[in-house]
């Protein structure tokens, strides 16, 4: 009898133990992150993504790219829409999924222009480097924000990348064309991000 009511006792320490594990996630349901911690991750990607509109536009006032583009040679590159009136439109989660892909793109396209910059060695081209580093670190930061809002997940195509540049004037073109669109990127999902924020609880 003694060991049936050990076994008894166990077997409802464990449910209650399972009963108080169960109240526990529906409280922390019910209550969400702090709205002004959410606001202040939300400031933080403000600042990265400016962070990096502003390295974009240092590397693009290199002299050598002070000549046009004649050629397009990405095709893969995420489309930016950079229309004032698109911001009223954004829905929250979504959003967050699409500039998620979006950066994951340009992670892929970046890395692969450095890696072409490095093995030809052209010194005239700025290190990306430093570029890719805070690509890596906003990625992140999105990401935590995904996660906590549950929005979907978009899958990332493998981006159709040019052919290995075979001349000087390739990799110069080839990397004001990805700064450029960089540019326009960062610009855009930085008045995306204040938006985004602005519709945050108060």
């Amino acid at each position: 009898m003694k060991e049936v009511s050990s076994v008894l006792g166990d077997s409802s320490s464990s449910l209650l133990l399972s009963l108080l594990l169960a109240q526990l996630h529906l409280l922390a349901s019910a209550f969400p992150a702090h709205p002004r911690r959410i606001q202040t991750d939300f400031d933080k990607l403000t600042n990265q993504t400016r962070h990096l509109l502003k390295l974009t536009q240092d590397l693009l006032k290199n002299p050598v790219f002070a000549t046009e583009i004649d050629h397009h040679r990405f095709k893969s590159l995420p489309a930016i829409s950079s229309r004032v009136g698109d911001l009223t439109t954004l829905e929250f989660k979504p959003t967050l999924s699409q500039l998620y892909a979006d950066l994951k793109s340009f992670e892929h396209h970046f890395e692969w222009l450095n890696r072409t910059t490095r093995k030809q060695q052209h010194s005239s081209v700025p290190k990306l480097t430093d570029m890719i580093s805070h690509i890596k670190s906003l990625i992140h930061s999105l990401q935590r924000q995904i996660i906590r809002a549950e929005a979907p997940r978009i899958p990332v195509p493998s981006p159709s990348l040019p052919p290995n540049p075979a001349f000087h004037w390739e990799v110069v073109q080839s990397s004001q064309e990805l700064l450029q669109q960089f540019r326009l990127f960062c610009d855009w999902a930085s008045r995306v991000f204040l938006t985004l924020k602005s519709r945050l609880p108060a």
